[in-house]
């Protein structure tokens, strides 16, 4: 597997008020012995404002590529444009086509969306309108996504709307398009899927992360990997603990997640967490013997 790391974890949260520059975590990367990085599409990093050119685009592609990184994905910024809301269709598609083509010009093979709103935030009433209008706006997305060859997936997570595991594959079925995939974070998975957090409704749980990747089985697009204690950060989203420090049973998931045969990239997210920066040798050591051990493992019952 080739291993990445979200440029996130060192712009969010505790690292808000005095970022990790992009170049700074790039070097950093590199010299640690990173495959790759998953850029953060939010200020201060690789933004449509800081790069709104190709040249500009070129000459990061060519930073990271003399790093010997290349670009595992693209977290854009939909942030001011809500997919779900009724009439936003048109303003949510010219920004994703504008964020495509970040992806074309670095070569970041996939772009990563979420559904904006908080949970709560669509009334009953609406809630089954939101489900099937948003479902039609990103099987549009997904399209225009293929003709420029780059993969959309979705990160469903405790803080957005429609985080249920029935939620989560109905949607994925109602978008109904080959080009878009679910992206799979085992933090989220944990909270979303085990522990129920912040669900709409009746709750709904499994009873593990391995059952939840299962569920999804032929929807997955990419992998988040961290662990999870079962809190929220903030109240809002899943806390991001440090591989060993939580309740995600990596051993048991590692062989399904080895499995999935056009998913190259494992990118480690350390979101929000103090200390990321300190994380990062260790956090590579532990995806690398997670990846080898469970080869070996299939290797042994193949």
């Amino acid at each position: 597997m080739k291993i990445s790391l979200g440029s996130w974890a060192f712009s969010f949260g505790p690292y808000a008020d005095d970022p990790i520059p992009f170049e700074k975590t790039v070097k950093r990367l590199s010299e640690v012995g990173y495959d790759g990085i998953e850029i953060s599409g939010f200020p201060p990093h690789v933004t449509l404002d800081s790069h709104p050119t190709s040249a500009s685009r070129r000459d990061l592609a060519g930073f990271l590529a003399g790093h010997n990184l290349a670009v595992s994905g693209y977290a854009a910024d939909f942030t001011s444009v809500n997919p779900v809301t009724e009439g936003n269709k048109r303003r949510y598609l010219d920004l994703f086509e504008r964020n495509l083509r970040m992806c074309v010009d670095i070569g970041s093979p996939s772009i990563r969306v979420d559904t904006i709103g908080a949970p709560g935030s669509i009334d009953d009433r609406d809630y089954q309108a939101s489900f099937e209008r948003l479902a039609a706006v990103w099987r549009e997305a997904a399209a225009i996504a293929r003709q420029a060859r780059v993969k959309m997936v979705w990160e469903f997570e405790p803080g957005f709307v429609f985080n249920k595991p029935s939620e989560i594959v109905n949607l994925h079925q109602l978008v109904n398009h080959v080009n878009f995939r679910v992206m799979f974070d085992t933090a989220h998975a944990y909270m979303c899927g085990v522990a129920g957090a912040r669900q709409h409704g009746e709750p709904e749980t499994l009873a593990s992360v391995k059952k939840f990747l299962a569920l999804l089985e032929g929807r997955v697009g990419a992998f988040h990997l961290m662990d999870s204690d079962g809190t929220l950060c903030g109240d809002e989203t899943s806390t991001h603990c440090p591989f060993g420090e939580g309740l995600v049973d990596f051993n048991a998931i590692a062989p399904r997640l080895l499995a999935q045969p056009d998913i190259e990239w494992w990118c480690i997210d350390m979101c929000f967490w103090p200390g990321s920066w300190e994380l990062i040798e260790s956090s590579l050591q532990f995806v690398r013997n997670l990846a080898g051990n469970a080869e070996n493992v299939g290797k042994a019952t193949g």
